[in-house]
């Protein structure tokens, strides 16, 4: 349990004793919040329990918090001062026996630290990146497949069991424009004058696929129907996506096609089921889904007056395939252009009887690359853009998952090329990743001069404000990691981590770890090996190496 767990119960108990004794109403179930003070004059950690209480009863959230300080049950060796401050809030200083604690935790658990089963075996399955097979993955799909990937291994690192799918948009009339384009690109290589189809696809890309088809088949596909091309292109950028995102460091459970939804004839199935529902009406020639049954601001089409199925008649079948595979959570991490989707997909859902609170949506914003303090021009209509491949080649696999990730998804990002590429304190991956070098160089010293880590070192040596301040800091991680599952949010470990590289940078240049007193030194390393565990756990959270030399 963490200590901000244990803080938690023992604010239940105190406040469920209080009203046993008539001292504090019952005021039935309440969501205690424990955050950080943002000054270390105001302890190690505050609840606003006070507030809460105080406005279902009328009354004085300072009076309330008085009445929790003195009915509390002080859980040994966890809290060694409380004060209440600014009207009501109540803040704890945690006891250094405890802390002192957190470092053997940390030492037993190692790989494990920071763990937990919030989770509870729930099957969650994230949908993300799956950009159309029409083009290489461009910083902005970097983005959304960076977020889904951290999010995947936070979730399972909290006890969800969770599947990452990439969902492949093959059908439709952008498939086709891809392979009117392809079979253009190819005719034009066998010296025929033919034109790029009207908004076809204008990337380099293009050229390059219809030089591989040519060197495999020559002019024998001269007269292939556009089908033939249509295929030939989409494995071939498939095949590009899937390598990319392996150098990126990403892999996914599983690659879902949307062709295979209609070719199962699981589509008609879903769209039949909505119409014995009562769901659906003709109107213009065209089949509709009565969306505004369910909230939505407007009913939507399912089928178009020529025939064709809608983008939505696909995505309610591949949802709807989701739910009866058993998962229990279905995130979908989708672009910011998507954003009217959402409301449709869930009264689509709640029209089929499914739970909709059990889908996820997350909206990635786009991302703006910096060059010397300019942008950088990117139009992906012309076919012009930086490829994820580029950046990755240009920064560095570690430096482009770390920046995309330092911001909430649905912020705007601006990725500073210069910054990314520097070996300074200035680019925060290199100042978290030498961290982890330099705990790692400090221990090797330290065996070299014959001293080795003890279990038994004397902790209480550790008294330090700098000491327990970093030791507070490692203790936090777990209930980090909770914070960035519940909320789906997982730019919360690259702050935490700059902020501990920042605490301990400050720690070592001021204090010797190796010196004379051996008793210390031993109790030093204890330290040091903690922030290397936890440097290394959460860098491997993130996606990202923990180099030992740098």
């Amino acid at each position: 349990m963490s200590i901000n767990e244990e803080i938690i119960s023992m604010l239940k108990k105190t406040v469920l004793s209080a009203t046993t004794t008539g001292r504090i109403p019952d005021v039935g179930l309440l969501d205690i919040q424990i955050d950080y003070p943002k000054r270390q004059e105001y302890g190690n950690l505050s609840t606003n329990i006070a507030f809460l209480i105080a406005k279902k009863i009328s009354t004085s959230p300072y009076l309330v918090a008085q009445i929790i300080i003195e009915s509390m049950e002080k859980i040994e060796g966890l809290i060694s001062r409380v004060e209440i401050a600014g009207g009501g809030f109540i803040n704890f200083w945690v006891s250094k026996e405890r802390l002192y604690k957190v470092l053997k935790e940390i030492e037993e658990t190692n790989e494990s630290y920071g763990t937990s089963n919030i989770g509870q075996g729930e099957k969650v399955l994230i949908d993300f990146v799956s950009a159309n097979p029409t083009g290489p993955l461009h910083v902005g799909h970097g983005r959304g497949a960076d977020y889904g990937d951290i999010l995947a291994n936070i979730l399972a690192f909290c006890g969800y069991k969770v599947t990452r799918e990439y969902y492949i948009n093959d059908v439709g009339t952008q498939m086709r424009t891809l392979g009117e384009s392809l079979k253009a690109r190819y005719l034009q290589l066998l010296g025929q004058d033919v034109q790029l189809p009207e908004n076809g696809y204008k990337g380099e890309y293009m050229v390059e696929i219809a030089r591989t088809l040519h060197r495999q088949e020559r002019d024998t596909c001269r007269n292939e129907e556009v089908g033939f091309f249509t295929n030939f292109a989409k494995e071939s950028i498939l095949e590009d996506i899937r390598k990319t995102l392996i150098d990126f460091g990403i892999q996914y459970d599983s690659w879902f096609s949307e062709k295979e939804l209609y070719d199962s004839n699981q589509v008609d199935e879903v769209i039949d089921s909505l119409k014995k529902l009562g769901f659906t009406y003709e109107s213009e020639g065209a089949l509709w889904l009565k969306t505004t049954a369910f909230g939505d601001e407007k009913d939507r089409v399912l089928i178009r007056q020529n025939g064709e199925y809608t983008y939505f008649a696909g995505d309610i079948a591949y949802h709807k395939n989701k739910y009866d595979r058993g998962y229990d959570v279905l995130i979908n991490a989708w672009g910011t252009d998507h954003h009217g989707y959402i409301k449709r997909l869930e009264a689509a859902m709640s029209a089929l009887g499914y739970p909709a609170n059990n889908l996820v949506f997350l909206l990635c914003q786009l991302v703006s690359l910096i060059r010397d303090n300019q942008p950088v021009s990117m139009s992906t209509r012309a076919g012009e853009f930086v490829t994820l491949s580029e950046l990755i080649k240009e920064v560095g696999q570690d430096v482009a998952r770390f920046f995309f990730v330092m911001r909430k998804m649905n912020s705007h990002l601006e990725f500073d090329l210069n910054l990314a590429k520097q070996s300074s304190k200035e680019n925060p991956v290199y100042y978290i990743q030498y961290v982890h070098a330099r705990t790692c160089s400090i221990l090797s010293r330290a065996k070299e001069k014959g001293l080795s880590l003890n279990q038994t070192a004397d902790l209480n040596l550790l008294k330090l404000d700098e000491e327990l301040a970093l030791i507070f800091k490692l203790a936090s991680l777990p209930q980090e990691i909770i914070n960035c599952a519940r909320f789906y949010e997982p730019h919360g470990l690259t702050a935490y981590l700059i902020e501990l590289a920042g605490i301990f940078h400050n720690y070592y240049q001021h204090h010797r770890v190796i010196s004379a007193n051996k008793e210390l030194s031993q109790a030093r390393l204890v330290l040091v090996n903690a922030v290397r565990i936890v440097i290394r756990n959460t860098l491997t959270l993130l996606g990202l190496t923990a180099p030992q030399r740098m």
